[in-house]
């Protein structure tokens, strides 16, 4: 039994198998109809979610599958003192794979641990977000026809954004891969990250221009400075408009640079950046379906 903590935990080889598969799922969708029948999947969340609960359950329903779990921790006996590891146990009588956002760091982890059925990480406080990843990663491929030999601007809150730090470890995996870090000097991705980078020679910059690294990227990734993750109002204000995109600074692009986001968004992108062809982020939250129905039939071992 398998359990999906983190983007490393797939090799490139299985990752590429994945990525096959959710690209098969997006070509041949009702060949996958009914391969869940009489499956069912757990979503825990005990943080706020739409995109990444509803896609989770969208993929299960696509696959034939029934969906049960709660939406928020108030909602669940983790109100009552319920601790994770007690919850994963009884939902495992219930269902037969589970899909847990926690705000704490590691609590995935600690319910994979003990859990009869495969535990899927769907994000733990600020430090992974596999399944935000494996999206991206079939996003880019799927667009742009490979993951190696790109430069990758990562721009916003790189801090506590859990989706940055799992894209880039996942990336940084592939050949010729160049990042712009582009944050101010108190969003800076943490130097562990940045520490192992250069232990493994992979090439970065960082810079709190936009602009100045815009026109030689081939993918720009916009993060959102995240309210929830900030310990005091006065900081949040602060940084919360440091970086828009607009009509202005996408003309500074090359007419092939994809713009992802992991959303929700607030301001940091306009709305009129929405109809150029590219920027692809609800292309993306479509990517993120099928990858987690690849993720889903992966993991229970199902085959068509």
């Amino acid at each position: 039994m398998r359990h999906l903590m983190s983007p490393l935990d797939f090799s490139v080889e299985e990752l590429d198998k994945l990525l096959d598969l959710a690209n098969d799922i997006e070509k041949y969708p009702d060949k996958y109809a009914h391969v869940c029948d009489g499956k069912r999947i757990a979503t825990l969340f005990y943080e706020p979610s739409t995109r990444t609960r509803l896609s989770f359950e969208a993929a299960m329903m696509n696959l034939g599958g029934k969906v049960l779990g709660f939406s928020s921790a108030s909602s669940s006996s983790a109100a009552k003192g319920e601790s994770v590891a007690d919850t994963i146990r009884m939902a495992s009588c219930y269902a037969d794979i589970a899909a847990i956002r926690h705000p704490k760091e590691g609590a995935p982890l600690v319910a994979s641990m003990v859990s009869s059925i495969p535990v899927i990480n769907a994000g733990d406080g600020g430090h992974q977000h596999p399944t935000q990843t494996l999206t991206d990663l079939l996003t880019i491929r799927s667009l742009k026809g490979r993951l190696d030999h790109l430069v990758i601007g990562l721009c916003g809150d790189l801090k506590f954004g859990r989706t940055v730090h799992s894209l880039i470890e996942a990336l940084s995996r592939y050949a010729g891969v160049y990042f712009v870090l582009i944050s101010p000097e108190e969003l800076r991705v943490p130097s562990y990250i940045t520490e192992g980078m250069r232990q493994d020679n992979i090439p970065y910059k960082e810079v709190e221009r936009l602009e100045d690294a815009i026109p030689e990227l081939d993918l720009l990734y916009m993060t959102r400075v995240q309210k929830e993750r900030f310990f005091n109002e006065e900081d949040y204000v602060r940084m919360k408009d440091f970086y828009i995109l607009d009509k202005v600074k996408m003309e500074l692009a090359g007419p092939d640079m994809l713009v992802l986001h992991p959303l929700p968004r607030v301001n940091e992108i306009a709305v009129e950046v929405d109809s150029d062809p590219r920027a692809v982020y609800f292309k993306q939250v479509q990517y993120g379906v099928y990858v987690r129905m690849a993720l889903i039939l992966t993991l229970l071992e199902l085959e068509v």
